[in-house]
């Protein structure tokens, strides 16, 4: 019989050290290594999200203090290269992490992003600044650790491991919206920055000391794994998913805020309608989407919750053209995040599925390549349509990209 390296890994205890008192484990309940990983693994995720969204609120403002800061392209450009530099490494990181192993190339992408934060805590004009968001975006890590959670848990317990990553990334999201002013009256623009980089230092230190060991995974060759995975419609199709999805999110951010503050709520207030979303939309993915998946209604779920964020695209165009009421952006921005979360949770668990298991890394870099591309392309398309056709035509255009993806997935099987 063919070892497998990933069973064995587990280590589960032989029948006669499990006494009668022992709850008997389920295929949906997690081992204590499964546990163990998804944890470690979610707070590299939250410590690296953290510092980033911490800058996000007050980027474009600060920025504009700064040498160079007059020049309204530089500052985006500033805000978004990060993005793109992260989109061009995410699939040579992926595949390094299938050949080198994923916790060598998670230490080499924190440490990159420390020193473009340390670089952009520096940067004495907004030229550098801009340098520094670009080496903060070469350190692409996402794919790695992505498939290293896939590597460690298995496909009945994949989701709701996935789903943990997400809800650690809503919650430094909505965590960041109270932080961010508060700490930039206190310490700048340059002091998040610094901050950001500490951050990353501590997830260097969770990756050594928290993360359990990998299991040996022998990679395919670079070309033939990547070829496989860029030839496989099934993958494609969620790739393609990824790009949409975190495009529609960040182009509509661009307007969400202005119709919060026109429907009568302050810009320091607006936590008060997103961290409820946050928390709500949990409750309702734990109360749908892992009970669905056990009893094999999964692509329902996931179809739903595209045509749920289609929906709200059409509920924010219709605030925009009429005057916006507080109370229906907020319920807008519950269901928002209930599709959301369920979509960021099944997306990577089904592409780490589909994908073989020694070309999991180019694969998950694929998907999250094009999850960076889509929110550079969000937010340069979204300003441009924002500018010429207002924030009705930027809705518009956001549930026309959701009934694009629906049409895409719904051959899935």
């Amino acid at each position: 019989m063919r070892h497998n390296p990933l069973l064995s890994h587990f280590r589960l205890p032989p029948l006669s050290a499990i006494s009668p008192e022992t709850p008997p484990l389920t295929k949906t309940t997690m081992l204590p290594l499964e546990r163990r990983a998804t944890f470690s693994l979610a707070s590299i995720f939250a410590l690296r999200m953290l510092g980033l969204f911490l800058v996000l609120p007050v980027f474009a403002l600060e920025a504009r203090k700064l040498p160079g800061g007059d020049d309204v392209q530089l500052v985006g450009l500033a805000m978004g290269v990060y993005g793109l530099t992260q989109g061009i490494l995410q699939i040579p990181f992926g595949m390094a992490s299938d050949r080198f192993g994923r916790k060598r190339v998670m230490v080499l992408g924190l440490a990159i992003f420390a020193l473009g934060s340390m670089v952009a805590a520096w940067a004495p004009t907004l030229a550098w600044l801009a340098v520094g968001r670009a080496v903060q975006g070469a350190g692409a890590i996402s794919a790695a650790v992505t498939a290293l959670i896939a590597d460690q848990t298995r496909d009945s317990v994949r989701t709701k491991a996935m789903a943990l990553v997400g809800a650690s990334i809503s919650l430094v999201f909505a965590l960041s919206l109270v932080l961010s002013p508060l700490l930039n009256a206190q310490v700048g623009l340059q002091g998040l920055f610094l901050i950001t980089g500490l951050l990353a230092s501590a997830g260097i230190a969770v990756v050594l000391w928290w993360v359990p060991p990998e299991p040996a995974v022998h990679a395919a060759p670079g070309r033939e794994g990547l070829g496989r995975v860029l030839r496989d419609a099934a993958l494609l199709r969620l790739d393609v998913g990824a790009f949409i999805l975190h495009a529609v999110q960040f182009a509509m951010w661009m307007a969400v805020p202005a119709m919060l503050v026109q429907a009568g709520l302050d810009k320091s207030a607006h936590w008060q309608v997103y961290l409820p979303a946050v928390l709500g939309s949990f409750v309702v993915m734990g109360a749908t989407l892992f009970p669905l998946e056990k009893r094999g209604y999964l692509r329902a779920v996931f179809l739903s919750a595209i045509g749920l964020i289609a929906l709200v695209q059409l509920g924010l165009l219709y605030n925009a053209i009429h005057t916006p009421t507080l109370a229906m952006l907020a319920v807008l921005m519950l269901a928002f995040f209930c599709g959301f979360n369920i979509l960021e949770a099944s997306q990577p668990s089904m592409a780490s599925r589909l994908a073989p298991a020694h070309s999991r890394g180019a694969a998950l870099g694929v998907y999250n390549t094009l999850q960076s591309l889509g929110f550079f392309a969000g937010g340069a398309m979204g300003g441009w349509v924002l500018g010429h056709y207002g924030a009705g035509g930027l809705f518009a255009s956001c549930a026309a990209l959701m009934v694009l993806w629906l049409a895409v997935a719904w051959p899935m099987a």
